[in-house]
């Protein structure tokens, strides 16, 4: 192992190549082309960083994510004439290839609503059994978590966003393939922390001790204690209780899509189509301009006007992005064409009766440095400012769903995250403004909790939760544990209850994980405790994903330096 220099890139994602070296210059101009093309008042709202429209090379020409509908399509006839071990081999070399496929025909994640089910159900029908099979199902998993982790082919330069997500397992062999990548992730060693791995809890199925797959959601747990993956999707949760566990996914980092206007609900088979984020702490700093003597609530119906005036023209420029890709050639879309994983055929159908299964994003970041501004404190610290926080994102989920009836398209409320926005909307609003928030170098992400507040973990995710009801376009509460708490199950599942009942949607556990890049101790430190090396590699998360902290951005890296014990 190699210690490596920090990139420079926008993405921790991304690795040094020759291909994507040529890639970036490309998309640098197509950028700017992009821009130059749209509506001189949009370009300047985010050349100034009022929004952020997020993946621009991918303007008008595809779609963001998808959580791919494997069974409506799945090719049978490619495995006929097969042995069980070869069809095995074959059958997760294929998804190798469909994720390969897949994220070079779209701009974001991928990923699988139901891996265990699913996978069991296509093996059922092939007469696969997998228990004269159990050492070649473990070695293809094993194989397909390895190539999740150290592949960078995509655009040259950048891992595949694959996220599984487990833990509905139906029958025996379902549970044996959750099982089995869950213990094969755990095995894999300290530097292999991909795919994102999600596991859905779901009273009833896997939440109790009386649940059949409740030893799934601990064997879970003890993986998160020592990886930090899987994330929990809690299905229990006051957003997702009345909604059907097995259409319910988690793609990316943390986007959600369920609701939908016209046919098909849930994830399966859809899309977020595109997300453009609002800077909230730039909304406050012009609010709170040449003022210092109004009430705080003045302050808030101020910023708010403010807000709304941003988020009709962020809507219409999502409406435009979306009419433009709707008239993208469908031969850029060959993958999608042969296995039909869109919830409408696009053999059959024109991109428009597809893509309007899709969602349309409006995000937010800074909601903590925006209250700072606009109330000269902390969100979470005074009762009455905390609900004046509640209440501002409660309006812009009304705002978004008025939206959604007005412009008859799915536009959704994202709790944006910002890996590249967290330091860009700073430096662009330290060029017109000061404010003490701009000292740390980074904005927080979404509607979180400072991320050096010390507050105890309970505490944060019972602040945390009641924002999660609002954004139905995607969000997630981290705690940060002291070190990794291997061998306490327990109490991650703890908080793991502690978090439903505060009805946060997705949770995820954080903590220092570092490496020695001489001997490949791991555990927290700057010195190695064995060898005395200096030379350590340091894991931790970013944008929902695990990377290797040299890769950030500058304003997760500032982060992740800052980051306290909850």
């Amino acid at each position: 192992m190699k210690k490596v220099n920090q990139n420079k890139n926008d993405n921790a994602a991304n690795r040094n190549s020759y291909v994507g070296s040529i890639y970036n210059i490309g998309e640098k101009n197509i950028k700017t082309n992009v821009l130059n093309s749209l509506d001189p008042k949009w370009k300047q709202m985010h050349e100034k960083g009022y929004i952020h429209i997020h993946d621009l090379d991918a303007y008008g020409l595809t779609y963001n994510c998808l959580t791919f509908d494997l069974l409506n399509c799945f090719p049978y006839e490619k495995f006929k004439g097969y042995n069980s071990a070869t069809t095995i081999i074959l059958v997760f070399d294929f998804l190798k290839d469909l994720f390969e496929k897949m994220g070079n025909e779209q701009s974001g994640g991928m990923s699988l609503a139901n891996f265990d089910n699913d996978l069991a159900e296509i093996f059922e029908k092939m007469d696969v059994n997998y228990i004269e099979n159990e050492e070649i199902f473990k070695a293809s998993i094993s194989s397909l978590i390895n190539w999740c982790s150290q592949t960078y082919t995509r655009m040259g330069q950048t891992s595949y966003y694959v996220t599984l997500n487990i833990g509905l397992a139906k029958n025996d062999f379902a549970r044996f393939l959750a099982k089995t990548l869950i213990n094969q992730f755990n095995n894999s060693g300290d530097l292999i922390y991909k795919p994102n791995i999600v596991f859905k809890v779901k009273e009833g199925i896997n939440r109790n001790p009386k649940d059949k797959n409740y030893d799934l959601l601990m064997e879970s747990l003890k993986c998160s204690s020592k990886k930090m993956i899987p994330t929990y999707l809690l299905c229990d949760s006051k957003m997702e209780s009345d909604n059907n566990p097995e259409l319910l996914s988690v793609m990316g980092c943390r986007t959600r899509v369920y609701e939908n206007i016209y046919d098909t609900k849930g994830a399966v088979g859809r899309s977020n189509i595109a997300n453009i984020s609002i800077n909230l702490p730039r909304i406050a700093l012009e609010t709170m301009e040449n003022k210092s003597t109004e009430s705080i609530e003045y302050n808030f119906d101020l910023a708010y006007k403010k807000w709304e005036e941003i988020a009709k023209i962020t809507g219409d420029i999502l409406v435009d992005r979306f009419n433009k890709t709707c008239l993208a050639n469908k031969s850029f879309f060959p993958t999608n064409l042969a296995y039909k994983l869109w919830c409408k055929d696009m053999n059959i159908n024109d991109l428009n009766e597809v893509f309007k299964n899709g969602t349309l994003s409006i995000g937010f970041i800074g909601l903590s440095e925006f209250v700072e501004i606009l109330a000269n404190q902390k969100y979470w610290i005074n009762e009455r400012v905390y609900q004046l926080t509640l209440d501002f994102v409660e309006k812009m989920r009304v705002f978004i769903n008025e939206l959604m009836y007005e412009k008859k398209l799915n536009f959704s409320l994202l709790a944006t995250n910002g890996e590249l926005i967290s330091g860009r909307f700073v430096d662009l609003d330290k060029k017109t403004f000061n404010s003490r928030v701009f000292e740390k170098g980074f904005y927080t992400n979404s509607f979180h909790i400072e991320v050096d507040s010390l507050l105890p973990a309970y505490k944060k995710i019972e602040l945390e939760g009641p924002f999660h009801q609002y954004s139905n376009g995607g969000s997630i509460t981290y705690v940060e544990l002291n070190e990794a708490p291997i061998g306490n199950e327990e109490g991650l599942k703890d908080l793991l209850e502690i978090a439903i009942k505060a009805d946060v949607r997705y949770l995820g556990y954080n903590f220092k994980k570092d490496v020695c890049a001489s001997c490949g101790v791991s555990g927290n430190f700057d010195v190695c405790s064995e060898c005395k090396s200096v030379d350590i590699i340091r894991v931790r998360r970013v944008s929902g994903y695990l990377e290797i902290q040299d890769y950030f951005t500058k304003g997760k890296l500032y982060e992740s330096k800052q980051r306290k014990k909850n």
